[in-house]
């Protein structure tokens, strides 16, 4: 007779259903959850990088409602899971994408918006925009369109949640195994000193506080 978790096998001893689906032990069961919890509680820090930024209001207010699927924004990197580089990249804008990626606790995830973080865009020409962020910081979802419409930046909220449900090698992980390698493209483009320093005193910069 089986009950909702044992059933009797041929031999007469008691089977765990649990087993049969792979999930051998307790931890495997809580990485599983621990995975699903994630996936549907990924905050969004607030910030704007390109034109895309306008698609993120309709995305979170009353018709789209990215909040029903666990997505939420808030105020600090210090809070965010994710950050949306929605469009082209300056260079001047980079260094402030790299101290706000750094900022946020592990795990943590990159989406973008458009084919500008990609490949340049309409911008590929352009003497002050990166042409292959990929090469700066990892990509985790990249939604295509120019600018993508609000469904589809929801359908990239559902790829990275089922990417994080699955487990799937994260942009992070990335991040830190080739750290040297991103580094190195950084100082490239940005110089050995990537502003503002974390020893910058905001208080007195007109007195002499480093920058």
């Amino acid at each position: 007779m089986e009950s909702g978790f044992y059933g009797s096998s041929t031999d007469g001893s008691l089977k765990c259903k649990f087993e049969e689906s792979g999930l051998a032990n307790t931890h495997d069961i809580m990485e599983k959850a621990v995975r699903w919890f994630r996936s549907r509680s990924i905050f969004v820090v607030a910030y704007g990088t390109g034109c895309g930024a306008i698609e993120m209001p309709p995305t979170f207010t009353s018709r789209y409602d990215a909040e029903r699927m666990g997505v939420v924004g808030v105020a600090t990197p210090r809070q965010a899971d994710l950050i949306i580089l929605s469009g082209y990249l300056a260079y001047k804008t980079l260094r402030r994408v790299i101290r706000t990626y750094e900022q946020m606790q592990k795990p943590r995830y990159i989406m973008t918006l458009g084919s500008c973080p990609i490949n340049g865009g309409m911008y590929w020409d352009s003497y002050n925009t990166i042409k292959k962020l990929d090469d700066y910081l990892p990509i985790d979802v990249s939604v295509t369109g120019c600018m993508p419409r609000p469904e589809a930046v929801i359908d990239g909220f559902v790829l990275l949640q089922e990417r994080i449900r699955n487990g799937e090698k994260a942009g992070w992980e990335k991040y830190d195994e080739n750290f040297e390698f991103y580094k190195e493209n950084q100082k490239r483009v940005l110089g050995g000193h990537i502003d503002p320093s974390y020893e910058t005193d905001w208080y007195n910069l007109k007195s002499g506080g480093k920058a």
